[in-house]
């Protein structure tokens, strides 16, 4: 079976949420569909987008699971963002949330160090 993904986020302004995906995601939105949306690729078929929607903005939720944890969230940190929350569960799986400027929080999980 083929999986596809385009995962919404709603924003209230534009620029400053480009920006700040831009940090978090460490590159320059993959295609602008329009005036109001901005799309990253994060892997082969799989997206994240925004989309101006002041209405529906922060109540976003999103985990992205990673096999390269701590340099991710390394590399996260030296664009400027530290995660709002770190979690480690009883597995041993690791949590990093992130929230954008509206309150949508991003997380980026992995397995034990």
């Amino acid at each position: 079976m083929s999986v596809d993904l385009f995962a919404g986020i709603a924003v209230r302004d534009y620029a400053t949420a480009v920006a700040w995906y831009e940090r978090l995601l460490g590159a320059g939105p993959s295609f602008l569909p329009n005036d109001t949306e901005a799309v990253w690729e994060i892997a082969e078929h799989r997206y994240v987008f925004i989309e101006v929607r002041p209405e529906n903005a922060g109540h976003a939720i999103h985990t992205l699971f990673v096999s390269d944890f701590d340099s991710r969230i390394s590399e996260i940190a030296a664009r400027g963002l530290r995660p709002a929350k770190s979690e480690t569960y009883e597995n041993g799986v690791r949590k990093a949330t992130f929230r954008d400027p509206d309150g949508n929080e991003i997380g980026y999980g992995g397995g034990p160090a």
